[in-house]
């Protein structure tokens, strides 16, 4: 659990990405009642540092260029900006963990993500533990908990088990399922963006999508650099939205965390 100290103040792992600092390198119908997912609370009620959120139906999510791991092939901890669909930062995002998880565990390494503001407020923190990652231990797969404010839950996106293709549940903050996500056979993506589809629970109707997108040959190649992108509705819970942030770095470090995924 992050601690609530870091509310009200700047935690010192965002200093060198606050302003002023040195540049960063629905298909169908529902059929589904919609009060599980759909923003109830007044403005005024939303968890201080995600109004903005209440605002968007598409968030994009950019990861930062590592030049030692470019070079040397070292794994370093995860950074990222994310931007509303004009490209304006909303907030950024700094990885914790050790060395030792991120270079022998990679893609199913713990892991603590850190979201601020553009004041350095930390207003989502997303939380995963180290587990699996195989249909051989269906007990046992991946979960991740997302907070807002921390130390507040906001929700969780835990794994189901398939045999062919990446599911994943959105859960809210009292574990009731919520929505579901859906990812293709092959995520490999060669030449082209991979779409994992945002479903009602019932998985008959599409809401929304989390894509990877094509960022060109050499970066896929040579960086573990990606490029996402949510589309939810405009009036889907922004705690919930909260969540659909976890779930798209969840996924980026199941599938697309080496850097030959994606081509």
């Amino acid at each position: 659990m992050a601690s609530q100290e870091f509310q009200g103040q700047t935690n010192p792992i965002f200093k060198d990405y606050l302003p002023g600092s040195s540049d960063l390198s629905g298909q169908n119908k529902s059929v589904e009642p919609t009060s599980l997912w759909k923003q109830t609370s007044h403005p005024h009620n939303l968890p201080p540092g995600l109004e903005y959120l209440n605002q968007l139906d598409q968030i994009i999510i950019h990861q930062q260029v590592e030049l030692l791991e470019a070079i040397v092939g070292t794994e370093t901890s995860s950074k990222y900006e994310i931007k509303n669909h004009l490209g304006q930062r909303v907030y950024f995002a700094v990885e914790e963990n050790d060395c030792f998880d991120r270079n022998l565990c990679s893609p199913i390494r713990s892991f603590t993500i850190r979201i601020a503001d553009n004041m350095g407020q930390e207003v989502i923190t997303v939380n995963r533990p180290l587990r699996c990652n195989s249909c051989l231990f269906p007990c046992f797969l991946q979960e991740l908990e997302v907070q807002s404010p921390p130390g507040t839950i906001a929700g969780y996106v835990v794994q189901n088990w398939d045999p062919f293709l990446p599911k994943f549940t959105i859960q809210n903050e009292s574990k009731e399922d919520v929505l579901k996500i859906i990812g293709p056979y092959a995520t490999c993506g060669c030449f082209e963006d991979v779409d994992f589809e945002v479903k009602t629970l019932n998985e008959m109707s599409t809401i929304g999508k989390i894509s990877k997108y094509w960022s060109g040959f050499v970066n896929n190649v040579f960086t573990n650099t990606a490029n996402f992108g949510i589309q939810v509705p405009v009036d889907l819970d922004v705690r919930i939205k909260a969540v659909m942030i976890g779930a798209c770095f969840l996924i980026d470090l199941m599938f697309f965390e080496n850097s030959l995924d994606g081509l």
